[in-house]
């Protein structure tokens, strides 16, 4: 099964309103080939990572996330073992093909209603122009370093709560690549991953590069195991090859803002080409500079940044061909007018790249 690719229009995932219905529109509309479900923050608490990517380890008492405080894992309550010990039958029964356990990782409707208007959507319209269907899912390492113990250390360094976190992302990613497979069409499923910046950085020395592959693997392989294909999305500039080593098939990134960092890794970018992988540049900005670029402009700042890699021993062909073009980030925290002209923005780039798929000198 081929990824998509000729520089298809795809979207994040948040998106500024408060109600589905809109939002649906819009990614019909300027994403037909890859509609995904949006995310809508402005609803409130309850659109948070915590509640959409995390909830059965909120439901059994292993995360308190209260309004108003920071969420913190209870692994100081007395009954801990206990939760411990219902979380882990109820993954393992899950792993082993129980549907019904499976669905008890499902994101709470309330949660993520623009997950369940989409398959409401789906099931009274079908899928019309679309070639694949995309979920995404929070990031292990983001959640990880969001995420406090009892202690107020960051979660991501005690073994044990990183392992419920990768679990139960993995497993939500599972049940997303189920659900939205259903329709009969190819599903991606992102992993949400911006923290991965803090990598090499003076105040997390202590992040090992085989942890942080592992933790990621570990959610690729819920993907998988659902159907899906993994993509990873990183708003921030890091350590991509992370990603490649991980096992994921499609990287979305900041190529507005953070194409240098990916540029340094030329080697490996042609080796993740070659390996059939796909890069979605986030060539749209998602800020106000949206307002003074147009289509033509971020095409040829997409083509000066391909010529850049091809300098540097990336193939052009594959370049061209294994391709999407995305907004930079979400657009969940913007006003409704912006966050509608970057879709705008980013079909129009897409319809002007798709027309040169085949660069002069191929």
């Amino acid at each position: 099964m081929l990824l998509p690719g000729n520089f298809a229009a795809a979207g994040i995932g948040s998106l500024p309103y408060q109600e589905p219905e809109p939002a649906l529109e819009l990614i019909f509309k300027y994403m037909p080939l890859i509609p995904h479900w949006p995310q809508l923050p402005r609803r409130g608490h309850q659109e948070h990572f915590v509640y959409q990517s995390l909830y059965p380890l909120v439901r059994l008492g292993l995360i308190d996330d209260r309004p108003g405080a920071m969420p913190v894992f209870t692994d100081d309550a007395p009954d801990w073992a206990d939760k411990l010990t219902a979380f882990y039958s109820l993954y393992l029964e899950a792993e082993a093909g129980s549907e019904e356990a499976l669905a008890t990782f499902a994101i709470p409707r309330e949660a993520g209603c623009g997950f369940y208007a989409l398959i409401e959507y789906l099931e009274e319209k079908g899928t019309g122009k679309a070639r694949y269907l995309k979920g995404q899912v929070a990031g292990p390492v983001s959640a990880g370093l969001y995420l406090g113990s009892s202690s107020g250390r960051s979660a991501f360094y005690d073994p044990q709560l990183k392992d419920l976190i990768v679990k139960t992302t993995a497993m939500q990613a599972c049940w997303q690549a189920r659900e939205l497979g259903r329709f009969g069409l190819p599903v991606l499923v992102f992993v949400d991953d911006p923290a991965l910046a803090a990598y090499g950085t003076s105040t997390h020395v202590s992040l090992q590069r085989e942890e942080l592959v592992e933790a990621l693997a570990g959610v690729v392989a819920g993907i998988r195991a659902g159907g899906g294909f993994p993509g990873a999305h990183s708003c921030s500039g890091v350590e991509w090859p992370i990603f490649f080593e991980a096992g994921y098939r499609i990287l979305s990134f900041d190529a507005y803002s953070y194409f240098t960092s990916l540029q340094v890794f030329a080697p490996q970018v042609d080796e993740f080409l070659e390996d059939g992988g796909v890069l979605a540049w986030g060539i749209v900005p998602t800020s106000e500079q949206a307002w003074q670029e147009t289509p033509a402009d971020l095409a040829a700042r997409l083509k000066d940044a391909v010529e850049e890699l091809v300098l540097r021993g990336v193939d052009r062909g594959r370049l061209y061909r294994q391709a999407l073009v995305t907004p930079a980030c979400g657009t969940g925290v913007l006003d409704v007018p912006l966050g509608e002209h970057i879709y705008k923005l980013t079909a129009e780039l897409a319809e002007l790249m798709g027309r040169d798929t085949e660069p002069s000198g191929e």
